[in-house]
């Protein structure tokens, strides 16, 4: 994709409706929970709930929700009972498709990923038939006005980061996953506000879908797991041609 859309798709998310919006949030709590449930509500003992925190305020989540997800959680650890999963399959014209979703109920999360691929013109496969197209990063995202280019970049090359790469809109960072907290946390620490920082899988290739039939299954697909609340994450190395 080119280098700017990065910057305007998280524009657009942000932009989204109040029931979007709330749907994200959702989500977030979930993840917010889990992590709490496997680490503690120490953000400084617990690597995997900073991640998620830097990753709620990047969604604009107000910091005294995120405090009360965390407090909740803590609370009442026993009914945290949500499980992982990831399902993997193609999508219209061969498009890679791996979606994660964080829920109570397995089979009807199973189901619905299940229902979206079909009526989204593809179909799910077996663990491990796509993942292997995909690498995992850590990604952040700063505005161009957000500080001065060398330093910047000097700065995340000492905490760690992998790239550095100058786009229209501003700068995206690449980071090894276990190397994503200090270079995002060496930002936050310089007063650098970030536009999204989250841990993700990246495509190796990408497939561009030029028939107007694909395009409208595909768009169909993503619909139909954006508003699933059961699904977390989408990744597909989908183009417009």
């Amino acid at each position: 994709m080119a280098g700017h859309s990065k910057f305007a798709n998280i524009k657009h998310r942000k932009g989204k409706n109040d029931a979007a919006r709330g749907r994200i949030f959702t989500r977030l709590g979930r993840e917010l929970a889990m992590a709490v449930k496997m680490g503690g509500a120490d953000p400084s003992a617990n690597s995997r709930l900073r991640d998620v925190i830097a990753k709620a305020k990047a969604e604009n989540m107000p910091n005294d929700t995120i405090d009360r997800s965390i407090k909740k959680a803590a609370g009442d650890i026993s009914a945290v009972n949500y499980e992982s999963a990831t399902y993997e399959g193609y999508g219209p014209g061969g498009v890679a498709v791996i979606v994660e979703v964080l829920t109570d109920n397995r089979n009807r999360a199973a189901g619905s990923v299940r229902s979206a691929f079909t009526k989204g013109g593809g179909s799910m496969g077996a663990q491990g038939c796509v993942s292997f197209m995909f690498d995992e990063i850590g990604q952040i995202l700063v505005e161009r006005n957000a500080g001065d280019e060398d330093e910047l970049m000097l700065l995340t090359a000492d905490a760690g980061a992998q790239d550095f790469i100058v786009l229209d809109e501003g700068f995206e960072i690449i980071t090894a996953p276990d190397d994503f907290n200090a270079v995002r946390e060496a930002l936050q620490n310089a007063g650098i506000e970030m536009i999204n920082a989250e841990i993700l899988k990246k495509p190796q290739t990408t497939v561009a879908l030029t028939e107007p039939e694909h395009l409208k299954q595909m768009d169909k697909m993503l619909n139909l797991l954006d508003d699933d609340d059961d699904v977390q994450n989408v990744y597909h190395n989908f183009i417009e041609a």
